[in-house]
């Protein structure tokens, strides 16, 4: 006998459904396909999946899914899903080299400029933002390898990069403590000030109340300014030594600072108190009890759970610990909590690691010599992966995939299978430089100087479009001496500095 639900119990009940539940929901019988189409289950879908935490990526979600052209959010959902899993399927054939001829110089910072433009042909571009050891900030396509724009030299050594995607805005700081606004259009830029103390770290983001920008100085302190117009809105003395680390959560709601430092521990702000001083006595933050922090992690899709990486007071051990962060409001009064959810040391057996990432289901991701670990929050491991000849020296862990860079050169593409807990091992780049100089040739991939020899960047992209501005993208830049001391890091995220280029291989 069948049980016939009304249709609303009924879509409530789909809509802690995924996608793929959804799919197969739809096909049980006539009453629950209809539920299972309606447009508000898949809008909501596609919300949770790609705007999670930001009321104003929701009108970029609408933006992006007219762009598309899709009649129907489901529609949208399914062409977008199957753009994201191209990587599983990549060939050769699907990346492409870009090498700069022409003496533009080292490039030290490097993050992404461009919005969502992502179009049903597969025509959407990504955008670079770099500095250079020349003094200037140029923007790039990176599909074709062409500058766009470039500012006038500078007189001062730029020494932080910032970006602002969603308004295609960055931001500048050099040695003589003064932080520019580019419009990345305009010859000069459209705001300046002058910070009374050295800058150490930027980041700008987007709030339901406008952007804003954080600035970490040298004297401890964390100043946040609108932007682009640089007003002031609030000092907060963090700590008696630079601002390190400056992270924020997936939802803009918390702020993670940190010096990796014997003496200091993490601090967690709520943010609003950063942003809007005059509502509160003073700012509201929480103090992490482990303070040789030296790597942080927020979890996508989760608006209050972060991980650490600390090692132990006897430098012998390295461990990994997760809080979550809530508002306790008690009468007037309002306090930070940070409940300890997880904490486990990893065996001594395992060489120090100094790179780590999260996945959405609390999958730990860090690199130990050549091996790629995954670990629970609860210490268990799930798996080693030996696809490497090399120490990893770089890593990017987002929602889709993980990317792991050697010192050799190569870099190896995983995917995060459904449910986020298991990585596919998909593809592997060999350096550019390990190939015969006859298959560059026939490839037609590589641009030489005329005349005197000119200093080369270049980069590799992935040909078939993905989800959002982001494409998969990595550049290598041969460091110059201003540039020797930086250590890379994934374009996009942590202090964006340069990925080692690469063209891919099948393995």
């Amino acid at each position: 006998m069948e049980i016939h639900l009304p249709a609303v119990p009924l879509a409530e009940i789909f809509s802690y459904l995924d996608g793929f539940s959804l799919l197969q929901a739809a096909q049980v019988n006539k009453s629950w396909n209809v539920v299972a189409d309606r447009e508000s289950l898949w809008r909501r879908l596609c919300l949770r999946k790609w705007c999670f935490g930001d009321v104003t990526r929701e009108h970029l979600c609408t933006q992006l899914w007219q762009q598309l052209g899709a009649q129907t959010w489901k529609q949208f959902f399914l062409h977008r899903t199957r753009q994201e899993r191209c990587m599983e399927w990549a060939r050769l054939d699907d990346f492409i080299y870009r090498e700069i001829a022409g003496d533009y110089g080292d490039f030290g910072f490097v993050k992404y400029l461009s919005g969502s433009g992502l179009t049903m042909d597969g025509q959407g571009k990504s955008i670079l933002c770099t500095v250079s050891d020349k003094g200037t900030l140029s923007t790039w396509d990176a599909q074709e390898g062409i500058m766009i724009w470039s500012s006038p030299v500078q007189q001062n050594f730029i020494n932080n990069l910032a970006t602002l995607p969603e308004m295609q805005l960055a931001i500048t700081a050099d040695m003589e403590r003064t932080i520019k606004v580019w419009n990345c259009c305009d010859r000069d830029a459209v705001a300046t000030h002058i910070m009374p103390h050295e800058c150490f770290t930027l980041k700008a983001f987007l709030t339901k109340d406008g952007p804003f920008l954080l600035v970490g100085d040298y004297e401890g302190d964390i100043y946040t300014f609108i932007i682009p117009s640089l007003w002031c809105v609030s000092k907060v003395k963090a700590f008696e030594y630079p601002v390190q680390f400056l992270h924020c959560s997936p939802d803009n709601r918390w702020v993670f600072t940190s010096k990796l430092h014997e003496s200091i521990l993490p601090k967690v702000y709520l943010t609003e108190c950063l942003l809007k001083p005059s509502e509160y006595c003073s700012p509201l933050y929480a103090c992490l009890p482990f303070p040789l922090c030296f790597k942080a992690c927020w979890t996508p899709r989760r608006e209050n759970r972060i991980t650490l990486m600390y090692r132990t007071h006897t430098h012998k051990f390295i461990g990994f610990i997760t809080f979550d962060l809530r508002l306790e409001k008690n009468g007037n009064k309002e306090r930070v909590l940070a409940q300890q959810i997880a904490n486990f040391l990893l065996p001594p057996h395992i060489d120090f690691p100094m790179l780590m990432g999260i996945s959405d289901e609390n999958v730990i991701v860090f690199g130990s010599g050549p091996y790629l670990f995954l670990y629970t929050i609860d210490g268990l491991q799930l798996h080693r992966f030996d696809n490497h000849q090399n120490d990893i020296t770089t890593l990017w862990v987002d929602s889709l995939h993980v990317l792991a860079t050697s010192q050799d050169g190569s870099l190896h593409v995983y995917m995060w299978e459904e449910g986020g807990r298991h990585l596919k091992s998909c593809c592997h780049l060999e350096n550019m430089k390990s190939l015969p100089p006859h298959w560059l040739q026939c490839r037609g991939l590589r641009q030489k100087a005329e005349g005197k020899k000119a200093k080369r960047s270049s980069w590799t992209s992935f040909k078939r479009p993905l989800v959002g501005p982001h494409q998969l993208l990595y550049l290598i830049s041969t460091p110059g001496p201003a540039m020797r001391k930086k250590n890379h890091t994934p374009l996009g995220g942590g202090d964006s500095r340069s990925w080692p280029g690469h063209v891919g291989k099948r393995r």
